[in-house]
């Protein structure tokens, strides 16, 4: 006798008749079978399932070891050698050469290939067989355990048997598969004591091969083994892999007990820290508390008498349910759980009803609203369990976003509202002018109804401030304020300056206010605030009587006359178009552009209509004073709406798109107050089908997003306090033309500096290296007007698993340095996953406003200021003007503290109206260029020769019809007769006497190469000078181009993609000339300065360059424009390069949709992105050379090398995307094997 729990763990098996291949180790690719032998997967394929023979001895024979040989062949090899040779076929024959191979001889023999040849192919293949060969022979597992000799049976309770009513039976599909082999094995057993004919022996042993397959996993080679029922059975690698195998569905996925869910409500009256559970549910979760309780007190003797007592529901049970509660939280959850807040603790309050009552401002972490959400609930059992939901999850403890470190307990719509209409001020309001003695009197007036809300009094406020020694300290002092600022000024704890409440508070201002609080003051008194906040908010949005009504859309009178002179100019458009002056896509980008700007001047004149209203003040003077209108309220506060949708209330409805994402050109002129007719109506409902159509692609892709991000980063944790690194990534404001886009103090706010902040201008230290950045020491940079700092970066830091404390910084959502041991990948992971919802899945066409912007031809800076240009070369022209003859030069604007406040680039062939250092004023235009041609620019005086340059063959010459004047323009190779194939045009640059003038710097002569379609409009012979302008070649205008945005483009970025056509980078610093041209490619040959091999490569015809001959480029410069490839900015420009390449990227596209999400979190999966690295140079080390490696293994043995004094290995690390980058346990990989796993070098310090 024994225990039914040995049904669940003893394991049988079945020894098999013949040897039998496993098919993982043959199928799942990389073969390891075929790897290790060297044989195409075909042959090994065409030998186990008794196609072929292989020789596994040739003896003194022509035959060679591993050799596939016919039936044919084999039947001659016998008839001519006998048996001097030995060749078999089936999984005996595989097993024999296996048994045969000496792995450490083959090792050695592939290191002496490695060295000695120089195809790449070659070199990846002897890799890939020396690392599963070291795998092998590390581990100590014999190559011919990849063959099965014994089958393992998985024990019965595993794959039960169930009896049906009706005499049949349901059963596991296991056990058909298991029937199959056992048959199978049962019958060849047979055949070979009968010792039946080859032929019947050779295609029972193959289909007991197939058997073994589909048992192991089905479907995998040739077509799935059905069941009765025509679907594929469910075999052993089934149960384990995909959404519902083991992993996903039963270990991620359990089902709990002690939970329940319900729809939610909202709780207005409740504390943060509380929800609201219903009786029922209540007493249902916490059954066995309430049975212990009820027989520690005797009132029930044994437990089916606590059940008894508790199903009549008696009233001594609703007591000790009280008590069972107290003090024991619950969590709740809403799905889907997208980041850390989607799960949160609270104290229960029983309540009457059916419904959850949720806390108003938690409703924004879980994403919540109150229009039939169902949230669960779960029960803490242990006292550990209830321990941590106190201290980790309860509401009161998250009140900052991980993501970006700002509150997320912050009020919404009402609430603000609320705020907003008790903190606004009014002019020539009832009780205007009175002195009170403070907040106490202001609410007494008030209430007693003799002063307005709004009126502008003055009061007696007395404020608390913090000194040295951390008491308060009181000033008192009359303030002028209104009379609703006086009351809310009652509920801001002390500490805090009355400042923050003397304004009209919109969202914005509370969530600064909240956020101030908590700086100060700590955590405590910001969740009493936050708690009297809402109440506040919600008291006075009621007596507020805010309410929408028809007669609030104000229509502006300018409209109608807008839109006619828009139309006007159409119709305009329209008649050039008829009579051929413009192209058909002119017309419309044209048209589109007119209605663009048409609805930006009808919005503009709404919104100042709306914005303010006239009123008599007490001196019965009329002024202007921000409008009470409820729509504009609403909207300005923060609470609901905005411009863009008040815009099609009482504007217009503007331009709509079609599905495909072309802009229709006829605009909705009307708007909602005036209503559509039933043309207007149509086209709105492309918009609004699309958006319901992205909302439910969005919400997968979002999951799928965080779910890989999850994958990658998810083993990266704090493991130190410092790694002492003196590495880090230089933080500047992000720029983009006139506007700060981010300034410096929210990039470094939260960061460890790298090194000493030195105060501008002078060599005193303003903040010491090492040192946290919080916000008094932002203020302290701000002051000192500095616009650069170092900081720590987890991309740089040097600690081998995992990250240090000081690299990462501060945790975003407790506001002090981060612990160790706290998880920060995948906090990571779900910041960045998260807002993926907010996202579009849009791809933009540039239409409308975004080809305005395409066609700049100036910069036009906005503030005085001094210039700095940086990268810039430039020549003087004849006319004295600046002319810039570099690529990627940037030019800054500087104001008088040396803080840059702009930042253009400036494109080759600008003219520039101000020089380096020159003083502008703001509006000033300081730089003009021609945005649809490029320029080809002389650097030397001389005069002009013509080479190659034969009417007919390579040039043609036109005239233009309206001025009369004529050029020569360059035929295309295409254009070209068989004579000009060959012959390259170029323009020459030679002195008086007829001699080549030089490039300075260089030896080269100066002489343009032109390029096909290139405008020639001078003479051979005349005289020029440097700066001028030789040629001009016409840009293809941009058309239509797609720009990858939301969730898509996120993806692409940390899957490190390359884009379709990239752009082409210079791989070496050196002077650029042209090589022969092939049929559809150009030769581009980059020169080193030092005389070295100079670089060659082919690029096609199609691509336009950015560069001339002899031109000298930097590398990882732009050659020909595209987006850019990160493996090729990481190639040339290293690694801070790539890193900021995609922290701006992604940002750009988050930053587009109003979210705000911390950069270190990018750099978290971008380090993870980095972490395998390609070996470039073994050095004495045991790598092999283009052997892609972990990050950290290569440093840990560079480390051991260094210390014994050899040489250690160079790497250069690679962006592997997150395909292949992830880490040991990759769900979608799991079924691949490798004998010995040796992808972790050190389990012990990072798997715990």
């Amino acid at each position: 006798m024994t225990q039914t729990k040995v049904r669940r763990e003893r394991m049988g098996h079945i020894e098999l008749a013949c040897p039998t291949a496993h098919i993982w180790f043959l199928k799942s690719l990389p073969s390891r079978i075929g790897l290790l032998l060297d044989m195409p997967l075909r042959d090994i394929e065409r030998v186990l399932y008794f196609e072929s023979y292989v020789v596994i001895e040739g003896g003194m024979t022509n035959l060679e070891r591993q050799q596939i040989l016919t039936e044919e062949q084999y039947l001659d090899a016998l008839e001519e050698f006998g048996d001097e040779f030995d060749a078999k076929m089936g999984a005996e024959a595989i097993q024999a050469l296996l048994k045969s191979m000496d792995l450490e001889q083959e090792c050695e023999t592939l290191r002496e290939e490695l060295n000695e040849t120089n195809s790449e192919t070659k070199r990846k293949k002897l890799t890939k067989r020396i690392k599963l060969l070291e795998a092998f022979v590390q581990s100590g597992n014999k190559p011919e355990w990849m063959i099965l000799t014994v089958l393992p049976v998985l024990p019965p309770d595993l794959r039960p048997l169930v009896p049906l009513d009706g005499g049949r039976f349901a059963t596991s599909d296991l056990n058909d598969l298991y029937r199959r082999v056992i048959n199978r094995n049962n019958r060849l057993k047979r055949l070979l004591d009968l010792a039946a004919p080859d032929i019947i022996v050779r295609n029972e042993k193959r289909m007991l091969q197939e058997a073994v397959d589909a048992l192991l996993d089905n479907g995998r080679r040739g077509r799935a083994i059905t069941g009765s029922n025509k679907r594929p059975l469910k075999s052993l690698a089934d149960m384990i892999k995909g959404k519902q195998g083991r992993f996903r569905q039963n270990l991620l996925g359990k089902r709990v007990d002690y939970s329940g869910r319900s729809v939610i409500t909202v709780g207005p009256y409740l504390r943060l820290h509380q929800c609201g559970l219903p009786k029922k549910m209540a007493l249902e979760l916490f059954k066995p508390f309430i049975y212990g309780k009820l027989e520690l007190r005797g009132l029930a003797t044994t437990i089916k008498a606590a059940k008894k007592m508790v199903e009549r529901e008696e009233a001594v049970v609703w007591d000790i349910l009280d008590e069972v509660i107290r003090e024991h939280p619950v969590m709740l959850n809403r799905a889907p759980t997208l980041h850390r807040l989607g799960i949160q603790a609270f104290e229960p309050v029983l309540i009457e009803g059916k419904a959850i009552q949720l806390h108003p401002l938690v409703c924004a972490a879980y994403n919540a609203d109150f229009d039939g959400d169902q949230m669960a609930v779960h029960v803490p059992l242990t006292l550990e369990a209830q321990l941590e939901a106190r201290a980790l999850m309860m509401s009161t403890n998250n009140i900052l976003s991980p993501a970006n470190g700002e509150p997320i307990i912050v009020p919404s719509q009402d609430v603000v509202l609320g705020l907003y209409y008790m903190t606004r001020d009014c002019v020539n309001a009832k009780g205007e002018g009175m002195v009170l003695t403070g907040p106490k009197e202001a609410e007494r007036i008030y209430r007693a109804g003799l002063a307005s809300l709004h009126a502008r009094v003055k009061v007696r406020i007395t404020e608390y401030e913090k000194d040295e020694n951390g008491e308060f300290v009181a000033t008192t002092s009359l303030k002028d304020t209104t009379v609703g600022r006086a009351i809310l000024w009652m509920i801001v704890p002390k500490g805090l300056p009355f400042s923050i409440v003397n304004q009209a508070l919109g969202k914005k201002a509370i969530s600064k206010m909240l956020n101030t609080c908590y700086r100060i003051l700590g955590l405590k008194p910001t969740v009493i605030f936050a708690d009297q906040t809402m109440y506040t908010g919600f008291a006075y949005a009621a007596r507020s009587g805010a309410s929408v009504g028809i007669d609030d859309m104000v229509i502006p009178e300018k409209k109608y006359e807008i839109i006619s002179e828009a139309e006007a100019e159409v119709a305009e458009i329209q008649e050039q178009f008829q009579s051929g002056l413009v192209t058909a896509g002119e017309r419309y980008n044209k048209v589109i552009d007119i209605w663009a700007a048409a609805n930006d001047r009808v919005s503009k004149a709404m919104m100042d209509n709306l914005q303010t209203e006239t009123v008599i003040n007490r001196d019965g003077v009329e002024e202007q004073q921000v409008s009470f209108n409820s729509i504009y309220m609403m909207a300005d506060s923060g609470a609901r709406g905005s411009a863009a949708q008040i815009r099609q209330l009482a504007g217009m409805r503007g331009l709509m798109a079609k599905p495909d994402g072309s802009i229709i050109e006829t605009p909705i002129t009307a708007n909602f107050r005036e209503g559509l007719n039933v043309l207007q109506y149509f086209i709105s409902t492309h918009g609004a089908r699309k958006g319901l159509a992205d909302t439910a692609l969005k919400t997968a892709n979002s999951g799928y997003l965080t779910r890989r991000l999850v994958d990658v980063a998810q083993d990266l944790v704090v493991t130190e306090d410092d790694c002492g690194t003196l590495e880090g990534i230089t933080m500047t404001p992000v720029i983009e033309g006139g506007d700060v886009k981010e300034p410096l103090r929210d990039r470094v706010l939260g960061r460890v500096t790298a090194e000493d902040v030195l105060k501008p201008g002078t060599a005193d230290i303003l903040v010491p290296r090492n040192t946290l950045l919080h916000e008094q020491w932002c203020d302290l940079l701000e002051e000192n007007s500095v616009d650069s700092v170092k900081v720590r970066s987890v991309v740089s830091c040097d600690t081998d698993f995992g990250v240090c404390a000081h690299c990462y910084g501060r945790d975003l959502a407790r506001g002090h340095i981060i612990n160790k041991g706290e998880a920060i990948g995948v906090i990571a992971a779900q910041s960045i996953g998260e807002p993926g919802t907010q996202l579009t899945m849009r791809t933009f066409h540039i239409g409308g406003a975004a080809s305005r912007a395409a066609a700049e031809s100036s910069i036009q800076v906005k503030n005085k200021g001094s210039i700095k240009l940086s990268n810039a070369k430039s020549v003087v022209n004849s006319s004295g003007k600046l002319v810039i003859t570099s690529r990627n030069t940037e030019l800054k604007l500087i104001d008088e503290f040396g803080r840059t406040k702009e930042s253009y680039k400036v494109p080759y062939g600008s003219v520039m109206a101000k020089g380096d250092g020159e003083q502008v004023a703001g509006g000033e235009t300081v730089a003009n260029w021609d945005p649809h041609t490029m320029p080809v620019i002389t650097e030397v005086s001389g005069f002009l020769r013509f080479t190659d340059m034969i009417d007919g063959q390579t040039i043609t010459r036109q005239t233009d019809e309206l001025t009369g004047l004529s050029s020569l323009v360059i035929l295309d190779s295409a254009e070209r007769t068989s004579g000009g194939k060959d012959l390259r045009p170029a323009l020459k640059i030679v002195d008086a006497n007829g001699n080549d003038v030089l490039i300075p710097g260089t030896d080269m002569p100066a002489q343009y190469f032109l390029p096909g379609k290139a405008i020639v409009q001078l003479e051979d012979g005349i005289q020029i000078s440097a700066g001028d302008t030789l040629a001009r070649v016409p840009q293809e205008s941009g058309g239509t181009k797609d720009i990858t945005g939301g969730l898509p483009r996120v993806a692409d970025l940390f899957e490190a993609r390359r884009p379709k056509e990239p752009a082409i980078l210079a791989e070496i610093t050196g002077i650029i000339s042209f090589g022969k041209e092939t049929k559809g490619k150009r030769r581009l040959v980059i020169t080193p300065l030092d005389g070295s091999d100079p670089y060659e490569e082919m690029i096609p015809k199609w691509r336009q360059l950015n560069v001339f001959e002899g031109e000298r480029v930097e590398r990882g410069d732009v050659v020909s424009d595209g987006p850019e490839a990160p493996h090729d900015i990481l190639r040339l420009r290293g690694v801070h390069a790539v890193t900021r390449y995609i922290t701006n990227e992604v940002q750009d596209v988050y930053r587009l949709q109003g979210v705000k999400i911390n950069d270190k979190h990018i750099e978290v999966i971008v380090r993870q992105m980095l972490r395998k690295a390609t070996i470039e140079n073994a050095g004495s080390s045991d790598f092999l050379e283009g052997e892609q490696v972990e990050y950290s293994r290569v440093k840990i043995a560079n480390r051991d090398l260094e210390a014994n004094g050899q040489s250690g290995g160079n790497v250069f690390p690679r962006p592997a995307g997150y395909h292949q980058s992830v880490s040991g346990n990759r769900i979608v990989h799991l079924c691949r094997i490798v004998p010995g796993d040796h992808s972790c070098p050190d389990r012990s310090s990072r798997c715990g």
